[in-house]
């Protein structure tokens, strides 16, 4: 966090964080209610074969980038980088804008 920012703009990261948090967690909610389900009908259907293991490996790595690009990645793409790519972008332009 930088002293320039302002109330709002700690505000609005702060919400950002929160609604991707909210996200991960209605993926996982989806992800445990479709597998269970998968699971019933495995059992119900072939008791013999489990195949049901396959769609949640799958999925499951899916949901664990997400999870790692929500609680452990913070840096790699987060706000600081973001500013850092905007502020290079910026001075590109003004360097480009320059020599023209």
């Amino acid at each position: 966090m930088q002293k320039s920012d302002t109330e709002e703009e700690r505000y609005l990261r702060a919400k950002k964080r929160l609604e991707r948090e909210k996200e991960f967690y209605r993926h996982l909610f989806f992800y445990i209610l479709v597998n269970l389900l998968l699971f019933v009908i495995n059992i119900w259907t072939s008791r013999w074969y489990l195949w049901c293991l396959f769609p949640a490996i799958g999925w499951g790595v899916g949901l664990a980038f997400h999870a790692a690009d929500v609680f452990l990645i913070k840096g790699l793409f987060g706000t600081q980088w973001e500013k850092r790519k905007i502020e290079e972008y910026m001075q590109a332009e003004e360097d480009k804008q320059r020599w023209e």
